[in-house]
């Protein structure tokens, strides 16, 4: 049977995300599909959700969840890549905000904003990763989108270290977002420190450090697809639905298992099927008036 989960890491500094994975992928069979969701620089830690086997599937609905950061900036200074792994520029006697100026200027930026990503991120502009024109010296035009952001708390601040907490959407870059703060305020800012301390309901405190595991804990530490899905209304299915789902084809339409009152699920919203045993076996969605049909089956875990 398939190796089917999810894994909360604890991804150190220094350390790739890729290097993280490929970690995962030397403990497990060979031709095992390992992705994860959330890129995280090599400057930061904290948690990374990879996901492994058919549960791959799955990584989009990890990546809509929302994410906590720790992060600490220094004002006063810039870079090309908008933190310390660039080299840092400091200014000629910037402007020294002061806390009560930075809260302030913080809560501006709570909500919906555009952000213009960093230069140095791994976004294509015309087929080509934008850090690769960047590191050749070449002009990259991002055009800023709209993030989502949570909270953007000041914790500690002692000029020019800056603390902060924010809670976001995904695709925020928080870096840019430390740019954006800074400027705002009249100078600039570098990122110094990045710690992802959540996304959604998987924690820090949770996850597991990838460089300790091996081939029984990882095993221990696999979590069940349904942790992607947490957010989905969720359906039982009888044996001979399983059947028929497994099989491509539809059943008749029944409300999922929300608060217990009656209603009918909009066209095209999705709920989580699991099968007698309370395990995934499929992302249904509404065919018709009166059907539900698969959009993706997983294997018994």
């Amino acid at each position: 049977m398939a190796v089917c989960g999810l894994l909360n890491l604890n991804k150190p500094g220094g350390m790739t995300s890729r290097a993280a994975i490929n970690r995962l992928q030397r403990l497990l069979p060979k031709r095992t599909r390992v992705g994860h969701a959330g890129t995280l620089d090599p400057l930061a830690s904290g948690v990374l959700i990879a996901a492994v086997g058919p549960a791959t599937r799955l990584i989009d609905y990890v990546q809509r969840m929302p994410k906590c950061y720790s992060a600490t900036f220094l004002l006063g200074r810039r870079s090309p890549t908008e933190d310390t792994d660039g080299p840092v520029e400091e200014l000629a006697d910037p402007p020294v905000p002061t806390r009560q100026e930075i809260v302030a200027a913080a809560g501006s930026f709570v909500g919906q904003i555009q952000q213009r990503p960093p230069d140095f991120s791994a976004l294509k502009v015309k087929g080509r990763r934008a850090y690769d024109l960047a590191r050749a010296g070449k002009k990259v035009d991002l055009a800023a989108r709209p993030v989502e952001i949570y909270r953007l708390d000041v914790v500690a601040y002692d000029y020019p270290e800056l603390t902060v907490e924010v809670g976001c959407g995904s695709g925020t870059y928080v870096r840019s977002l430390g740019r954006d703060l800074a400027r705002s305020l009249g100078t600039e800012a570098v990122m110094s420190a990045l710690t992802r301390t959540a996304i959604g309901h998987f924690t820090l405190g949770a996850a597991v450090d990838p460089t300790v595991l091996d081939e029984t804990s990882l095993a221990e530490h696999l979590l069940s697809p349904l942790c992607a899905v947490v957010a989905l209304p969720r359906i039982t299915l009888s044996a001979d639905e399983l059947t028929e789902i497994h099989h491509g084809r539809t059943i008749a339409y029944r409300p999922p298992a929300t608060d217990g009152s009656p209603g009918m699920m909009a066209g095209g919203a999705e709920m989580a099927a699991v099968d007698p045993q309370g395990r995934l076996a499929a992302i249904l969605i509404r065919r018709g008036e009166n059907r539900l049909g698969p959009v993706r089956n997983f294997p018994s875990e």
